[in-house]
């Protein structure tokens, strides 16, 4: 297997990205805020020290997966996300080892990368998201 795999960042859902005074006041370089239109959510970066992020989710609509996500158990923590060389190919391992995924090729995230979602049924109750950074 030659794909690789770093904690990237822990996803945190919340009504909005005005949230984020504590992480300021925690002193994390704030990276910016970007809209994900496939995912209905805007989202805010801030950079830790070992280079994971804190990603705030804002929903853009009450459709989006987040937005229900908040309607049924309120702001916290959503998602941990694994930076990923070769997703495609751990894609392929994953399926053949019958973890379920949420989507089946990934698709585009902020970043400009390529994500993949993991069902919590697969990984013992926690959404998981694969993410891989656009080929430069």
């Amino acid at each position: 297997m030659s794909f690789k795999i770093a904690l990237d960042h822990i996803g945190i859902a919340t009504p909005s990205l005005e949230g984020a005074d504590f992480f300021k006041i925690l002193g994390l370089p704030d990276q910016g805020t970007e809209e994900v239109p496939t995912e209905s959510v805007k989202v805010g970066f801030f950079q830790t020290d070992n280079e994971a992020m804190i990603e705030l989710l804002e929903p853009t609509s009450p459709e989006s997966p987040i937005a229900k996500f908040m309607d049924k158990r309120g702001p916290g923590i959503h998602h941990i996300c694994f930076r990923v060389q070769g997703i495609d190919e751990l894609v392929t391992v994953l399926k053949d080892k019958g973890v379920r995924l949420i989507n089946e090729e990934p698709r585009p995230g902020a970043h400009n990368c390529r994500v993949v979602f993991i069902h919590p049924k697969s990984t013992g109750g926690v959404l998981v998201e694969l993410s891989e950074k656009a080929e430069q």
